[in-house]
């Protein structure tokens, strides 16, 4: 197995210098499934939460979250992310099924 590039030998965290790399474009995609009491799911589909659009809300919150990556994850980059999408979808009565994509030209 290889080591992990964040820990020098003696163990000691450190971040990686990417200054040598070559721009490139990646693309990093996470899916979630969110399980919850099916009156939940109904107020949610329905738009009928007191506090407003879940899924709207969600989905601003999964965008500021990607942006602010390189805050949230110790040792991470920041980097200026190309594109940020966030797909909210149910896939039935009591499952939400969450997925993300974030695209980025950079040295990673």
């Amino acid at each position: 197995m290889t080591s992990f590039s964040h820990f020098d030998p003696s163990g000691a965290a450190r971040m990686v210098d990417v200054a040598a790399k070559a721009v490139t474009l990646r693309l990093a995609r996470a899916e979630s499934f969110v399980t919850m009491q099916p009156s939940t799911a109904t107020l949610i589909q329905e738009q009928r939460v007191a506090k407003g659009d879940v899924l709207a809300i969600a989905r601003l919150a999964g965008i500021m979250g990607a942006k602010r990556t390189g805050e949230l994850i110790p040792l991470c980059h920041p980097l200026g992310l190309d594109g940020v999408e966030l797909d909210l979808k149910f896939t039935d009565e009591v499952t939400l099924r969450i997925e993300a994509t974030v695209r980025v030209h950079g040295r990673t």
